[in-house]
């Protein structure tokens, strides 16, 4: 009897070992994998095309997810060949960004926080073995917007865990969960742990959105039928939708000035145009900000003064 409660205790120590060394917060070996979930094929693009591209011209490994297949998206489609389209245009992003892009067969508008869905997230997380997990808040106008949020949410607890959808390895460690930058104020507003410039890859992004007629250049398509002041002719549309998506990445970094100067130092944070801004989810792994910024390719770079929060 001593003999087995002696086993059973060693047990328990080496795997609370294992377990502290999964939760070791140093960098990790090897190139880092980075998944980003969207709602609809367009929204991943939109708020992380510009870190996604200097991750892929690093080296890192980056998979962007759409949760839906976007097949209510416009105002003159719909059901399977917007779909299909959609996903033609952001394979075509993914060729630009040099990473790998996938579609969840869900109909657009229909997402729900269930089970099966928080199972599907976290295959792909697990799947991916991915260090840093990049999705929107759970504070939207949209639905599917917010219930991605729940769902990565309710994931990311599970991820390491071995008996959750063991037919896929668990995540070595926790990754680290960042939401994407949004305008809304309640219950509480974005507040960026990670402000980053990318006028060196901007018009990867920008060809990005050319790829998206559906989105950003047809008469009847989202954008079209949903801003004021849209050009009736299609090469004045497009360069006004497009000019809309630009003027988006300039309020980020214009809001969050402050921010690049404290990351880049003065003079290279004073002149970025064009930014994107993440904010540390508290589920998930807590890098120290030193880590953050090396993840986010903030290294080397004068010291920054705000911790996270």
């Amino acid at each position: 009897m001593k003999s087995l409660l002696s086993l059973g205790l060693i047990a328990c120590l080496f795997s609370a070992a294992h377990l502290y060394a999964q939760h070791d917060s140093s960098v990790t070996n090897g190139p880092l994998r980075i998944i980003a979930f969207g709602a609809h094929p367009d929204d991943a693009e939109l708020r992380a095309g510009g870190i996604a591209s200097q991750w892929a011209a690093k080296g890192y490994k980056v998979k962007f997810v759409s949760v839906t297949n976007g097949d209510a998206g416009h105002f003159e489609s719909s059901g399977g060949a917007l779909a299909k389209r959609r996903y033609a245009e952001v394979q075509e992003c993914a060729k630009t960004f040099g990473i790998v892009t996938d579609v969840l067969d869900i109909h657009d508008g229909e997402l729900e926080p269930t089970l099966e869905n928080r199972k599907t997230i976290a295959r792909l997380i697990r799947e991916w073995q991915a260090d840093i997990v990049l999705f929107h808040r759970p504070y939207d106008y949209h639905p599917d917007h917010r219930y991605v949020g729940v769902l990565v949410q309710d994931a990311a607890v599970v991820v390491e865990a071995p008996f959750f959808v063991p037919n896929t390895p668990p995540t070595k460690r926790n990754p680290v969960f960042m939401y994407y930058t949004d305008n809304f104020k309640k219950p509480y507003p974005f507040d960026p742990t990670i402000v980053i410039g990318f006028d060196d890859v901007a018009e990867n992004k920008w060809n990005c959105i050319r790829a998206m007629p559906s989105q950003f250049g047809d008469l009847r398509s989202w954008q079209a039928s949903t801003l004021p002041n849209v050009p009736a002719g299609e090469k004045e549309r497009k360069e006004f939708l497009l000019n809309i998506v630009k003027q988006w990445n300039v309020d980020v970094a214009d809001k969050y000035r402050d921010r690049l100067v404290e990351l880049y130092g003065k003079e290279a944070g004073s002149k970025i145009k064009y930014a994107e801004a993440f904010e540390l989810c508290e589920y998930g792994r807590q890098p120290t900000m030193e880590e953050l910024e090396k993840l986010f390719l903030l290294d080397p770079r004068p010291p920054v003064t705000k911790k996270i929060k």
